[in-house]
């Protein structure tokens, strides 16, 4: 069988390398505490699909832009600051009238406590009604944005396709166009069963990202995202992918490519979680009919697990673009997901450098 390259645009042929669609939602922090007990947090922006544009930005160098939309009040314009701080671009950021006191638009909030050793991290969103949430097909002009500038690589993923009804369909909208530009696409499957509960559950979001993963080339998601999300099974492979030999994932990946020839690669973390801040780290990936495993890390240690597997997405694509090989695309993926999670905050601080250093091999002690 001819497996097909990923061809990425060339570099400087496009205004942006990356450009991603998803909401960004301003996250509170009550650091070493609980959120129920804290009388302070620290704020930080965070969203599944917009971390991986910010980290291609902030620590591999690329020119991003982010798709989203914010209620026009002091709360969107600090998220706008963050992301402005972060270097990605704002303008394709739709601003929504704010009604004065949200009643019919609101910013996003995501409450996220670490977690430590035998408690785990936790989370409380509160994003009813955000302006995002409100997108719908024909408000964003992609023949803009995919064709007039140029984009190499577009990623989304299924938070964003399950905030609303309306969020599916212009997820959809995308991807179709991206693909009619040439763009290359990638999804993080991102299953989450309270995103989905309102709008149809499981079956839902089986419905819907079957229809998105006919115009994705790079999949990203664990066993339970795929089982999930695409209704993919296979016998043999239970819910937990990291105890199973490498076989499992590829039956697993075997299924998926039958169903949905597209794919030209396929790639998830692999955690075995032994405490809050103790993690067996891996991952893996399918490119070209071939399986390319990571460096493995166990014992990994872990500051802030929220936003680590967007951080190894944005590595893992950084490698895709730059090398067009999936075995430095996965190590720059893991090392990238490793670094972020060692730091608070759901976007990465980590620098090329150090991404480079641990790909590397290179170990912990005091650079001077």
């Amino acid at each position: 069988m001819a497996y097909e390259s990923l061809n990425v645009k060339p570099a400087g042929s496009c205004m942006w390398d990356a450009a991603s669609l998803g909401e960004i939602m301003l996250r509170l922090d009550p650091g070493d505490g609980r959120i129920h007990t804290t009388r302070d947090f620290k704020v930080w922006e965070g969203g599944g699909e917009y971390n991986v544009v910010r980290g291609l930005r902030r620590c591999f160098g690329l020119k991003t832009t982010a798709v989203t939309a914010f209620a026009e009040n002091p709360v969107g314009r600090l998220v706008e600051d963050f992301m402005l701080q972060g270097g990605v671009d704002v303008s394709h950021v739709k601003w929504v009238p704010y009604d004065g006191i949200g009643r019919t638009v609101r910013n996003g909030l995501n409450f996220v406590e670490r977690g430590y050793g035998c408690r785990g991290a936790r989370s409380c969103a509160d994003r009813g009604l955000t302006a995002v949430s409100q997108l719908k097909p024909g408000d964003i002009d992609w023949d803009q944005l995919f064709g007039k500038e140029g984009v190499r690589w577009f990623h989304t993923g299924g938070i964003f396709a399950a905030l609303s009804e309306t969020t599916a369909e212009v997820a959809i909208e995308a991807l179709k166009a991206a693909k009619k530009y040439g763009t290359v696409t990638s999804y993080d499957l991102n299953y989450r069963a309270s995103l989905w509960k309102s709008i149809g559950g499981q079956a839902k979001a089986q419905e819907v990202n079957r229809e998105i993963a006919k115009y994705v080339d790079v999949m990203i998601g664990n066993e339970e995202d795929f089982t999930a999300a695409l209704g993919i099974e296979v016998e043999g492979v239970d819910a937990n992918m990291t105890k199973l030999p490498i076989e499992g994932f590829r039956k697993m990946i075997d299924k998926a490519v039958s169903i949905y020839p597209n794919f030209k690669a396929v790639a998830t973390t692999l955690r075995s979680v032994k405490s809050a801040t103790i993690n067996d780290w891996a991952a893996i990936c399918w490119y070209k009919g071939e399986l390319h495993q990571s460096i493995q890390r166990p014992g990994l240690e872990i500051y802030d697990r929220v936003g680590g597997g967007d951080s190894f997405a944005s590595g893992l694509v950084y490698g895709f673009m730059t090398f067009d090989d999936a075995e430095k695309a996965v190590n720059y993926g893991a090392a990238h997901g490793a670094l972020a999670m060692t730091t608070p905050g759901d976007t990465s601080m980590a620098t090329k450098a150090d991404v480079e250093k641990m790909v590397g091999g290179g170990s912990a002690r005091v650079d001077r």
